[in-house]
């Protein structure tokens, strides 16, 4: 029996392709991320290397330093953050290596595709595709609009779960904005506390040389936690929150579009405001032999 012009099967089918599409959680190792990171390593024990060969690498190594600048710098961190917000903090530090495979044209395409459905059979055809959809987000405005839910209270709900999720991501990235400032701080005070110890002993001219050399290894380890750790997570951390706030808005337009029953095309010329123009040209001829 047809159903709204589509066969039970070839119905079925495209409930289903919707479905392994929104479904599709695919986790990589962000490459960019890890590369640099070691790319960092190595060129930081090549310098030190390269300048005094392997008895080198024992002039950079004092472990009073080391408590003052990152001990120093992780308490200031606890000071600023509540306890929760820590935590949550310091388990974040895997993130940037490891990398939601996100597509925003493979989004609009499911919304497109999603749009048909409800377009020829109605939005209450959407609810079984609804159950079968992993993406809490996805899934939630899609049971809105099929329960027939305000536009305005719709955007409403999901711009608020929107927002939390920012608030979320941003108590993160300032925990390592925060670490990141702190982390040279502290190398200065480990530095001061160097001079002050070399200045004590100017009587001794011999170990004026080993006493500014410690006291400017709190610098360096400062310098190291900002700019080797700190700001590159927190940049990437801003990237990936840009992207997923980005996803969700495709989301909450394209399913408003879907309840205000537009027609398939100008919801894709709509969503694909979001794309870079390249991107937009690639899905436009991806679509091209789509039904609309």
């Amino acid at each position: 029996m047809p159903i709204g012009g589509y066969g039970i099967q070839d119905f079925v089918f495209r409930l289903c392709w919707i479905t392994k599409k929104c479904n599709r959680k695919v986790y990589v190792m962000d490459i960019a991320s890890l590369a640099g990171f070691l790319l960092g390593v190595v060129m930081v024990v090549f310098g030190i290397f390269s300048s005094g060969g392997f008895d080198a690498f024992k002039n950079f190594i004092d472990l009073p330093s080391v408590f003052i600048t990152i001990g120093g710098s992780i308490s200031s961190v606890m000071t600023a953050h509540k306890m929760p917000d820590l935590i949550n903090g310091f388990k974040s530090i895997s993130l940037p290596f490891q990398e939601k495979v996100v597509d925003p044209a493979q989004v609009i395409t499911q919304i497109i595709e999603l749009s048909n459905v409800g377009r020829k059979e109605g939005l209450l055809a959407l609810e079984e595709a609804a159950n079968n959809i992993e993406d809490e987000f996805l899934k939630k405005g899609i049971m809105l609009v099929v329960d027939g839910t305000d536009p305005e209270l719709v955007r409403g709900i999901l711009e608020t779960d929107l927002y939390c999720l920012q608030d979320r991501h941003s108590k993160v990235i300032g925990f390592w904005e925060k670490w990141a400032e702190m982390g040279p701080a502290w190398g200065m005070i480990g530095t001061l506390i160097g001079l002050v110890n070399m200045l004590k002993q100017l009587s001794d001219p011999d170990s004026i040389g080993p006493q500014m050399a410690v006291a400017l290894l709190t610098t360096l380890y400062g310098s190291v936690i900002a700019n080797w750790l700190c700001n590159p997570i927190a940049a990437k951390l801003k990237a990936n929150d840009a992207l997923e706030s980005m996803m969700k808005e495709i989301t909450i337009e394209g399913l408003l579009s879907i309840q205000a029953g537009e027609n398939p095309r100008v919801i894709e010329e709509k969503l694909k405001s979001f794309l870079a123009p390249a991107t937009r040209t690639a899905l436009s001829a991806d679509n091209a032999g789509g039904e609309m």
